[in-house]
């Protein structure tokens, strides 16, 4: 076991409720230290595919710093691991390997015949991103014991209707992880938001096209980087409780709730994606029902759980009891409070931002003025600047308004970045 990663998960919360209590929140922060990648002989089997978007609108200087950053993907890939890179229009073909689809494992040759393969790429055609994705899902499931991972880079608007599009990402949610980017003015963050939540993976905002080669070198090297394909949240509550939500919340978030596969009828697992020395921290709620003053119960029992051999990584209490401290129960625990309000701010400028589409303007001011608030509360000074160019307020009267010319890669870049939290800052720092 000298190779494999230790796990840690501790639990933040106030266990105290008042009498009448029924919400139970949890904080749990989960941390591996990644195992001895370097000191193994045989690093985590890996499978990787690069899917590039070669539709008309990539023409001119787009497509050559997509073939420019897909090579650098490539060249990142280390000796051994299996790979393919995909070319997407309104359908999906494989550039390299030629022949049938299927994966070749890297080397000095292969990445070289790779480099050769993409610097012939050209755009035209169409965007069906399902395509992309179920070509690529293909593939990696040929690869049942690899960390599984693909890379998606897009500067368009998906052309599939989008119940095609929805089956595509439900079909294959789960069967590896994807990571996008989007380049450009001209996409759509809901879409590539729909891919990042359904197969739990990140999505970016690639603001300089020159800055994509750097994009794909960070993310295929924190791929790279994982040693554990997959762990979930193994989550037991009471018979006369409920689980309310189970949700990523630090780096990024994201809603695990609905991808619940049961256990037993009082367990779900929730899936995690693949690890390597990382920290990440989830937010529970369980509803559990009225007690009585002293009572103390298991308001859940969580695992960190490796699916394929059902080893238990690590585990912890989420507890509950019952005062007439007024003092104990009306006390909010720090981190529970803390990613609240980041999702909060979430919330407000997504709302917000589909107001001002919709031509809500009374509505989007609001939401937007609020959130400007509450992310120079939080210390988002990143995310206030944003908002700053979007939503103003008079210093005098604090009136707030729209600004009229908004430039679009600050909204896109204010909506990306809103799935991105911070962490609480601790005390004295």
């Amino acid at each position: 076991m000298g190779d494999q990663p230790a796990f840690t998960l501790n639990i933040d919360q106030n266990k105290y409720l008042p009498l009448d209590g029924r919400e139970v929140h949890a904080i749990l922060t989960v941390g591996s230290t990644g195992g001895a990648v370097a000191a193994q002989p045989v690093a985590a089997e890996a499978a990787e595919v690069i899917i590039i978007d070669t539709s008309g609108s990539m023409s001119g200087s787009k497509i050559r710093e997509a073939r420019q950053a897909a090579t650098t993907a490539v060249q990142t890939l280390r000796d051994g691991v299996h790979f393919a890179v995909i070319a997407g229009t309104e359908k999906a073909w494989v550039v390299y390997p030629g022949g049938t689809p299927h994966l070749v494992r890297a080397n000095a040759a292969t990445r070289a015949e790779a480099g050769r393969a993409i610097g012939k790429l050209l755009a035209h055609g169409g965007t069906a991103m399902g395509e992309w994705l179920k070509l690529a899902g293909h593939l990696l499931t040929a690869h049942p014991s690899a960390i599984r991972h693909a890379l998606l880079m897009t500067d368009g608007q998906n052309n599939e209707r989008s119940d095609v599009f929805a089956s595509v990402l439900s079909g294959w949610s789960g069967a590896f992880v994807c990571d996008c980017l989007g380049v450009g003015d001209d996409w759509v963050p809901a879409e590539l938001r729909k891919v990042a939540e359904a197969m739990l993976g990140t999505f970016d905002f690639v603001r300089n096209q020159a800055d994509l080669s750097e994009f794909f070198r960070r993310l295929t090297q924190t791929s790279m980087s994982k040693t554990v394909a997959e762990l979930s949240l193994r989550v037991w509550v009471p018979q006369t409780a409920q689980l309310k939500f189970v949700k990523q919340v630090s780096p990024t978030l994201l809603d695990l709730t609905g991808k619940r596969t049961d256990v037993n009828p009082l367990t779900g697992d929730y899936p995690t994606g693949s690890w390597g020395a990382e920290e990440r921290e989830y937010h529970l709620c369980v509803e559990v029902p009225p007690g009585t003053i002293g009572q103390e119960i298991r308001a859940g029992w969580v695992k960190l759980v490796r699916p394929d051999t059902q080893d238990v990584m690590a585990s912890g209490n989420v507890l509950a009891q019952w005062t007439d401290d007024l003092a104990q129960s009306t006390r909010i625990n720090g981190k529970v409070a803390h990613y609240t309000g980041q999702a909060e701010l979430h919330e407000l400028i997504q709302d917000g931002l589909s107001a001002r589409a919709a031509g809500d303007f009374g509505t989007a001011t609001a939401r937007l003025a609020k959130a400007r608030e509450l992310a120079t509360e939080s210390g988002r000074e990143d995310t206030a600047r944003l908002l700053e160019k979007v939503v103003e307020v008079d210093p005098a009267t604090g009136t707030a308004r729209l600004r009229r010319n908004v430039d679009k890669a600050d909204e896109i870049e204010l909506d990306t970045g809103s799935v991105r939290t911070s962490r609480l800052r601790r005390e004295g720092s």
